[in-house]
């Protein structure tokens, strides 16, 4: 099993394959993905896309995904608007922007640990 967060000090099939040069599954979610490679494997929108969970007919949640951070311009960008502005985007209802509201908040409050964490070391 892949640790959630960092890469797994004991490769997964897939993994061994991907170091090899070998094709691995072609994965119709992230989520596939994330599971296999871990996390910091994936780029900004596909854990995006793992977060939002569905789309809609005919955009997929990654295709979501990779619309808010376009207009957005990063996640940081996204993380800084309101989530009204978020409901007029196509594709997303109100859990799934709940859903990104928790996540960016627990990445801002794990960032904010690390950095207090880091100033009490240096005092």
């Amino acid at each position: 099993m892949v640790p959630i967060l960092g890469e797994a000090p004991n490769l997964s099939g897939s993994q061994a394959r991907i170091l090899a040069g070998e094709p691995v599954a072609d994965w119709q979610h992230p989520g596939g993905k994330l599971r296999e490679l871990g996390a910091a494997r994936l780029d900004d929108a596909e854990l995006l896309a793992v977060i939002i969970s569905s789309g809609t007919k005919g955009h997929s949640a990654e295709a979501i995904a990779r619309d808010l951070i376009q207009r957005f311009g990063s996640l940081t960008g996204l993380a800084n608007r309101p989530l009204e502005e978020l409901l007029s985007i196509k594709g997303l209802g109100d859990v799934k922007i709940l859903r990104i509201a928790a996540a960016l908040e627990l990445a801002r409050r794990t960032a904010n640990e690390i950095i207090h964490e880091r100033e009490r070391k240096t005092k």
